[in-house]
């Protein structure tokens, strides 16, 4: 049995905005250190241009901050030894190391697997760095991609991926990315999704063909499945672009589940982070398969990430021998391994969540930040920027009071895009319902209640296809701010919504996995019952709400279907 303080892992949680460090005590969970830094580039707005949907990140973005974090959650752990009255530094109990960041946020990398814009002709060009999972770029491409697909008279590739493939994804944004950018694409030997690249840097891995990929991005994202060999045959990829089939070529036929060590910190990492060149690095994942299994992830039980988007997961047992695969449409993806090993991990999510909260508060913030703006008007910027900061949780306050009823505006999810079910970037939302008298409370009830129904939908295509979900918890920053919406969602969906304990649903399921591939650990599962940060809070639905939502719900469905109708 591990005893406390004897043994450590951390884990890098890669969000949109930032990256937090997380070190945690292996034997129980118990956080010793921690820390966020914001990607400096990104916050500037760098080479990103919303009105086209173009959101790009710069690798050093990612290295510079990973760098100040780990050394930041070092010291905090240090200092909390000393305060203790102990010597040392926790550096030296660190035995691994896990990676969990946004996907599919891939980007082009030459010969020796490095990122285009690392490289000086191509230091300040957008179409060199990492293509952030929301970049909707690629919708032609994806367009292009379902066609194909559905009429080459061939395999169907798309099957284990709900049977549509996104304009989010791996080869989408590539083959958008080559076809844009010639010169880019004359420089690219491959294509690296941003779990992988990390890896490969932390372990010094230069081959492209030797970095072990992950099985979570190559098998949701990339169209990577056992059945037939690996990734798609170039006379699939030729139909598109020869320089795909040559980026196809390159990712290598092989892909490991999150528990298996990738290597170990270079001596030039480990330095620069300040930790032991013993530190095990695991194969990254992405950020919501990692955190469903810190948010406690088993047969039958949804997780469901919510923070800007959602993504939600659950896991399944393989099919008995000789016995064939169910597939579920519309979802995003069924992958062996890419949550748990010899499970298989069910993906869905929805393309916007709290980022639908946070453009309404944008909305009501414009006059506000005109008019701190004019050096006439005497509006301080830093009462702008308290309000602002406000403003949500005062909407939520003021939208608990109001009481739905079955002419209650109607608002659709669709703000970015729908992901699942049947992923449609190009559909957008709607609000129906709006008179003189709708104020700004009951439209923000309506957005809340316009996420849980997208919510309920995505749980539909779950069961429809034969999933069974016996329980649902919640993890992420709005689960754990937004009680009204949790409320909501437990109304909508007519089920108990669980809310994990802490904010450190990833941290805790890298731990788990940083464990395991430590050996601290027999398996996943047993990592996961010891580190487990459990539940904090229950809503269970109410039954009169449960049905007027029903026939919300309803409404919802009607304008989802005539604005789908609409949209070319």
């Amino acid at each position: 049995m591990i005893k406390p303080g004897e043994h450590f892992v951390a884990g890098a949680d890669f969000g949109s905005d930032s990256v937090r460090v997380v070190i945690l005590d292996a034997a129980n969970g118990s956080v010793a250190g921690q820390h966020v830094v914001y990607y400096p580039r990104w916050k500037k707005g760098l080479y990103c241009e919303p009105r086209e949907n173009r959101f790009r990140q710069h690798p050093l973005d990612y290295t510079e901050s990973l760098t100040e974090a780990v050394r930041a959650a070092v010291a905090q752990a240090d200092g909390s030894i000393k305060d203790a009255g102990k010597n040392g530094s926790i550096a030296d109990k660190i035995r691994a190391f896990s990676i969990d960041t946004t996907g599919s946020t891939p980007v082009l990398a030459d010969r020796q697997g490095t990122p285009l814009a690392l490289l000086s002709e191509f230091a300040e060009d957008p179409d060199a760095m990492f293509i952030l999972w929301k970049d909707h770029t690629a919708v032609a491409e994806a367009d292009e991609i379902n066609r194909v697909s559905r009429t080459w008279g061939g395999t169907d590739y798309t099957q284990y991926m709900g049977g549509v493939y996104s304009s989010e994804w791996f080869w989408a944004k590539i083959l958008h990315t080559i076809q844009k950018n010639k010169k880019a694409a004359s420089a690219a030997y491959t294509a690296v999704e941003h779990c992988d690249w990390i890896t490969a840097e932390l372990t010094g891995t230069t081959d492209p063909s030797k970095i072990k990929r992950s099985r979570c991005a190559a098998g949701h994202k990339i169209m990577w499945h056992a059945s037939w060999g690996g990734y798609p045959p170039r006379t699939f990829f030729d139909r598109f672009d020869p320089k795909l089939s040559d980026i196809r070529d390159s990712l290598g036929s092989e892909t490991w589940t999150t528990d298996t060590p990738a290597g170990k910190l270079t001596r030039e990492w480990a330095a620069r982070l300040g930790l032991s060149e013993t530190v095990i690095v695991c194969v990254g994942a992405y950020d919501a398969h990692i955190g469903a299994v810190g948010g406690d992830a088993a047969p039958g039980t949804l997780v469901k990430s919510i923070g800007t988007s959602t993504c939600d997961v659950i896991i399944g047992p393989k099919p008995k021998s000789g016995a064939a695969e169910k597939l579920i449409g519309g979802i995003c993806g069924q992958v062996d391994g890419s949550v748990v090993a010899d499970w298989i991990g069910y993906e869905a999510g929805q393309s916007a969540y709290g980022d639908y909260y946070a453009w309404f508060r944008n909305l009501l913030m414009w006059p506000l930040r005109e008019a701190a703006s004019d050096p006439a008007r005497a509006l301080p910027p830093e009462a702008v920027e308290a309000i602002e900061k406000n403003l949500l949780r005062k909407l939520e306050e003021a939208a608990a009071s109001v009481e739905p009823t079955v002419s209650s505006p109607v608002a659709l999810d669709w703000v970015n895009g729908r992901r699942t079910p049947w992923a449609n970037q190009k559909l957008t939302a709607a609000i129906t319902g709006i008179t003189l008298g709708t104020d700004a409370p009951t439209l923000m009830r309506s957005l809340l209640e316009a996420t849980a129904f997208g919510s309920r939908a995505i749980i539909e295509a779950f069961e429809d296809g034969g999933i069974g979900i016996e329980k649902i918890m919640a993890i992420g920053g709005v689960a754990r701010k937004s009680k009204l919406g949790m409320q909501i969602l437990a109304d909508v969906t007519n089920r108990d919504i669980h809310v994990t304990a802490g904010d450190q649903s990833c941290a805790i399921g890298g731990a788990v996995f940083a464990a395991t591939a430590a050996g601290l650990y027999p398996d996943v599962f047993a990592a996961q019952k010891a580190l487990s940060a459990g539940t904090e809070r229950v809503h269970k639905p109410d039954p009169k709400r449960a049905a007027l939502y029903e026939t919300l719900y309803q409404k919802y469905k009607k304008l989802g279907s005539f604005i789908e109708g609409e949209t070319k």
